[in-house]
């Protein structure tokens, strides 16, 4: 018998093919093949009924069996919507608030490995790393400046990148008039099109 095997539960009745629904009772059976593998079979309650519940064990040959509720599985959803980012760049970028740049920086960083931005030169501007990035759909360039952060900032700045992909980007208020426009720090991130 081997060692390790995993066989995951079915999505449909293997007696008489139609899918299970959410929420609705199986019965999963299991069968020895040949002293070598276990085979599992799931099937629905008619088929269970009609198959396999009258009778002893031997006679239909499974070793076990058990009853379970079908839970449909959860619809894949990308961990980072490839949209949501980009368009959450954008926004930091165009706020150009210093508070925004170590979040604008993993989302960078995030859209690099999810290959929505590639990397088209690393710079030394000022004694800071400067990344120039493109969007190859749109040809944008988005010059992000490495912020620098230490470890002990990577889970708080990723606990703002997660609560901005969440709720999105409440922009300050409007300045009072004569205030004029806050300064733009030298490694705010600029996007050029």
């Amino acid at each position: 018998m081997d060692n390790w095997n995993i066989q995951s539960r079915a999505v449909v009745c293997e007696a008489c093919s139609r899918p299970f629904a959410d929420r609705e009772a199986f019965h999963t059976l299991l069968f020895d093949e040949h002293a070598e593998n276990l085979r599992r079979m799931d099937v629905c309650e008619a088929c269970w009924q009609s198959q396999f519940s009258d009778g002893a064990r031997e006679r239909k040959g499974f070793i076990s069996h058990w009853q379970g509720v079908y839970e449909a599985p959860a619809p894949a959803v990308d961990a980072i919507q490839k949209d949501t980012a980009e368009t959450l760049l954008r926004k930091l970028i165009e706020q150009k608030d210093p508070r925004y740049v170590p979040a604008g920086y993993i989302l960078a960083v995030m859209l690099e490995r999810k290959r929505v931005l590639k990397v088209k030169e690393e710079v030394v501007r000022d004694g800071k790393r400067v990344f120039i990035y493109e969007q190859p759909g749109t040809g944008d360039i988005f010059t992000i400046t490495d912020p620098a952060l230490r470890l002990d900032q990577l889970e708080t700045v990723q606990r703002d990148v997660a609560a901005l992909l969440e709720g999105g980007l409440n922009p300050p208020a409007p300045q009072p008039a004569g205030e004029g426009p806050a300064p733009v720090p030298e490694n705010q991130p600029i996007v050029q099109n």
